[in-house]
């Protein structure tokens, strides 16, 4: 029998009111709320050797909502500038359904965010294209719609794109790339992107969207999985180095099983 995501999550739907007992409600009480913070070192080809050690941090599908509460975001704030990363990244999703009751709370929380070399920010597929980003941009993050910037650290160019979650083309893509620095990261809230990245040979790509899987089953694994071509962590295609988070909130149910939320500081190095 095949399971499904959907069939998954709505077997655990309850869980949020308690109703069931065992991993959802384990999931519910604790698991949604066992944030920790993930070190990644990425080998990157053609990296400049005065990039080694650069240190992004990355938050990504933050789902502010009745679920997801002002504190919970400000703890994975705090924790993340705790590890005092050279750039952020923000990876989308930070509402849920474009719930407009959420987007200024959620920019809110997000705005202690600080970095040397900036917080850079681009939209999922839940986030409004306007009202969202003009409430990233009062807190002074950077909201990046299919464009690109150059940063220069250690006296190195390192360019960042980012895209919407609907621009799948690989042209488009190649329009934002074309003539980028050898150490450029594509911030794409879809890792399926990662085929597109891969063909255009970025060297970096950061991804949420999945959530982990959100519900990881013993035997059956990440749901997500079967869907994207990396539910979490890191994935090498060709050339390209992709990370996938498994993000900050939840979505359909309020519950993470098997499955963190988190933070992620990631440190590139040259690929040897």
């Amino acid at each position: 029998m095949t399971v499904t995501r959907r069939a998954v999550l709505k077997m655990l739907a309850a869980a949020g009111a308690g109703a069931i007992v065992g991993p959802g409600t384990y999931g519910y009480v604790y698991g949604r709320h066992d944030l920790v913070v993930t070190r990644e070192t990425l080998a990157i080809d053609m990296l400049p050797s005065a990039l080694a050690g650069v240190r992004v941090g990355f938050i990504t599908d933050v789902h502010r909502s009745r679920w997801v509460s002002h504190e919970d975001i400000e703890r994975a704030v705090k924790m993340l500038a705790a590890e005092r990363p050279d750039l952020i990244v923000l990876g989308g999703d930070y509402v849920t359904y474009g719930d407009r009751r959420y987007v200024g709370p959620s920019a809110e929380a997000l705005a202690p965010l600080t970095a040397p070399h900036g917080v850079f920010a681009i939209l999922g597929n839940h986030d409004d294209d306007h009202d969202m980003a003009v409430a990233l941009s009062r807190k002074g993050i950077q909201v990046l719609k299919d464009a690109r910037t150059r940063l220069t650290i250690r006296h190195e160019p390192i360019d960042l794109v980012g895209i919407r979650f609907w621009t799948k083309r690989q042209g488009d893509i190649a329009d934002l790339v074309r003539g980028a620095a050898p150490a450029t990261i594509l911030a794409a809230h879809d890792p399926r992107r990662v085929t597109e990245a891969a063909a255009l040979e970025v060297p970096i790509v950061l991804s949420g969207h999945t959530h982990g899987g959100q519900v990881v089953l013993p035997g059956i694994g990440a749901i997500a999985a079967r869907k994207f071509p990396i539910s979490e962590g890191v994935l090498r295609r060709n050339r390209t180095t992709m990370f996938v988070s498994r993000g900050l909130g939840t979505i359909y149910v309020p519950v993470r099983v098997n499955c963190p939320p988190e933070v992620a500081v990631l440190t590139l190095q040259p690929r040897a």
